[in-house]
Order: C-alpha cells, then sequence, then structure tokens
C-alpha cells in the first residue's frame, strides 16, 4: 500500500513555513496561490477547485477556499487551517482580506494568472497592492521532502516491476504493434499500484526509435528491431520516468555500438550529480562523450529534467538551463542517440541528487537486454 501525502500534514505545514520565509524576503506580507499543483505541494488538497491566501506571518493568518463540493474532502486534508466556502476561490479570497492592513503587500502567481485574472483580482481587492510573486512556489518544490522522495521511490518501482512482468510474461515479441505493448505496459503499471501513468507511454520500434518522443502506433514489432520504451507512473501525485531501449533478438554490430556509446553517456551524467553543480556542466558532461565518438549532431535534446508534481519541472539539465543543483533535487539523465531512418536509443533513469553518490530511483538493468 502507498503511503498518501494527504496523510502527512506535518509536511504540509513546514512547506508552508518555508514559503513565509521566502515571503519575508521578497518584502510581501502574503502570497495567493491558486494553481492547483502548488495548492497540493502546500496543503495536500487534491479537489478540482481552491486557492490559499498564505501570510508571511503565521498559520493564523493563513487561509484556504474551496467551493461547496469539497467541504467534506477540506476538511480532512486541510485540518489545519481556517476554511472560507466559496466557488471563486482566489476572489473570494482577495475580497476577505481587502480592508485588512495586514495584506496590503500581497504576492501572486504571476506565470498563472492572466491579464483578465489579475484585472479581476483588483477588481475584488481594490486596497490590496497585487505584486508580481513568480515562481516561489516551484522554487520550493524543486528541492524534494521525504515524504516527496518516498512517493517518487514508489512510483519508479511501480514502473520497474511493469516492465519486468511485460518481458516475463512474453509482452515483447514479434508480431505485436506497438499500441499493443503500451497498453498492456500501462495496465501492468496500474496492477503495481500506479494511480494512472505519468504520460502517455513512448513504445517506438525499429526506425521509429530514432524519433525521441515517437507516439505508438500500428507498427509491427519485428526480429533485430530495437524497441525504445519511455513511460512512468505516477503515485500520491507524483511521476516516475524511465526509458529502455532493448533489441529483439541478437543485437547486429551497429546496435551494440549505439547503445555503448550512450549506457557511457548516461553514466558520465549520472556522475556529474553533485550539490552546487552547475545544470549546464551536467548535460555537458554526457554530451562530451557523444560528441567525441562523432555522434553529437544526433544527440537532439536536453541531457533532463526535473521531476515531481509535474513530468517536466525545473531544474532543466540542458545547455541552455541555468542554476546549480542542490541536494535533494530529483532529476532525469536521458541522453539519446537517434539514427533517422535506422534507430535510436535512449537510456533514462530517475535519481535525486545526494552530497555523495546520487541515489537511483529506477532500478532496471542498463544492460542490453535482448529479448
Amino acid at each position: 500500500m502507498s503511503r498518501k501525502l494527504t496523510s502527512m500534514p506535518d509536511a504540509h505545514v513546514r512547506r508552508r513555513a518555508n514559503l513565509r520565509e521566502l515571503l519575508r524576503e521578497q518584502g510581501l506580507d502574503a502570497v495567493l496561490v491558486a494553481d492547483l499543483l502548488n495548492l497540493r505541494y502546500l496543503t495536500g488538497f487534491t479537489g478540482s477547485n481552491g486557492a490559499l491566501l498564505v501570510h508571511a506571518d503565521g498559520e493564523e493568518r493563513t487561509v484556504f477556499c474551496t467551493d461547496g463540493r469539497y467541504v467534506e474532502q477540506a476538511s480532512l486534508q486541510v485540518p489545519e487551517l481556517e476554511h472560507l466556502i466559496d466557488r471563486s476561490s482566489a476572489l473570494a479570497l482577495a475580497a476577505k482580506v481587502d480592508n485588512d492592513a495586514a495584506y496590503r503587500r500581497t504576492g501572486f502567481e504571476s506565470q498563472h494568472v492572466s491579464v483578465d485574472g489579475l484585472d479581476a483580482l483588483t477588481e475584488a481587492a481594490p486596497s490590496l497592492k497585487f505584486t508580481r510573486a513568480p515562481n516561489l512556489v516551484e522554487r520550493l518544490r524543486m528541492v524534494k521532502d521525504d515524504t516527496e522522495v518516498e512517493a517518487l521511490r514508489m512510483a519508479c518501482a511501480a514502473a520497474d516491476r511493469a516492465l519486468a512482468d511485460l518481458i516475463e510474461h512474453g509482452g515483447l515479441t514479434v508480431g505485436r504493434t506497438e499500441r499493443e505493448v503500451a497498453r498492456d505496459l500501462e495496465n501492468r503499471m496500474l496492477d503495481h499500484g500506479a494511480t494512472k501513468p505519468s504520460f502517455d507511454s513512448i513504445v517506438a520500434t525499429g526506425a521509429n526509435s530514432a524519433i525521441p518522443h515517437h507516439r505508438p502506433t500500428d507498427a509491427v514489432l519485428h526480429q533485430g528491431d530495437f524497441v525504445k520504451l519511455d513511460f512512468g507512473a505516477l503515485i500520491d501525485g507524483y511521476h516516475s520516468d524511465m526509458t529502455r531501449t532493448l533489441v529483439l533478438g541478437q543485437p547486429a554490430d551497429w546496435q551494440r555500438e549505439v547503445y555503448d556509446l550512450v549506457a557511457a553517456a548516461q553514466a558520465a551524467g549520472r556522475a556529474a550529480l553533485k550539490p552546487g553543480a552547475r545544470v549546464q556542466d551536467v548535460d555537458a558532461a554526457a554530451r562530451e562523450v557523444i560528441e567525441n565518438a562523432g555522434r553529437g549532431a544526433e544527440f537532439l535534446h536536453g541531457l533532463g529534467h526535473g521531476v515531481g508534481l509535474e513530468i517536466h519541472e525545473a531544474p532543466a539539465l540542458a545547455k541552455t538551463g541555468e542554476g546549480t543543483l542542490s541536494a535533494g533535487m530529483a532529476v532525469t539523465v536521458e541522453p539519446g542517440v537517434y539514427l533517422s531512418g535506422k534507430g535510436g536509443v535512449r537510456i533514462e533513469d530517475t535519481l535525486v541528487v545526494r552530497d555523495g553518490r546520487p541515489e537511483l530511483l529506477t532500478l532496471t538493468t542498463k544492460q542490453l537486454m535482448v529479448v
């Protein structure tokens, strides 16, 4: 059984306390949080409508709002905060504190709020000075706490077990289609505790494996094909992400050569995951292995990305990425080499940056599997 994040209120209290530190750094009295993923991160609430007004002074001035459909759910998931029940959650919270000087300088999630949305907030609370406060919660979300890492660990385990089952029960056989394999793999993740797949699974056989984000079709698996599987499981709202590339039957020399090259690049990228490392340097560590082999033009994307409540979140491990790694960040490392019209290889893991070696969460072997 998975341990639900909604049963861990202490984690949410700590996250709100961390957000208050950012508010004080920004000179803000409060921040209005309406993005549902950020709301879940701060409260554990999983409904489809809600908002949270977090005050810099503490919990007693922090108010949660949702509508009447979620009264009982909110009482279970957010028992420690004052509740306001109103369909227009964000606007209702703003109106509630409109004449309270303690909320005068209130931040809003400008990366999520439209111009019309800001106009509506200003109309609802004309005395408040709404201030752009982009990505405050997202900054906190980059570093995972123990509760989040456990959810990621369980999501990765569900994906690992699903792939093992797929192979053991003959799910990767000549004559099956990409779509059949994708459905089979996704159902097996559900059998192992996933709420749903993290994203639409990629199953790419033969020449299709050279397309980085190929969508499964009725293409049939043939003897000698590369089969690229990029998939993940969602548990407690957290996503896993893993790619493995297999061969149906004995691999040709060129397949072993490309696979070994990508495996070496992936190992270099994993080894570069250290607190304080620049994200561009992590990308370069893996990319240089491929470039030195003359295949740089066939590595078509960044090395990896953050993963958590979203399948793609900060930080970006890429040439164009910004910032440095911190202990507790969960990221993917996924180099690939794609030979157009022939086939391609990607090897991807989900890992957590640690002070020593990174913690590997996706445990399926990275040896070339022949099925």
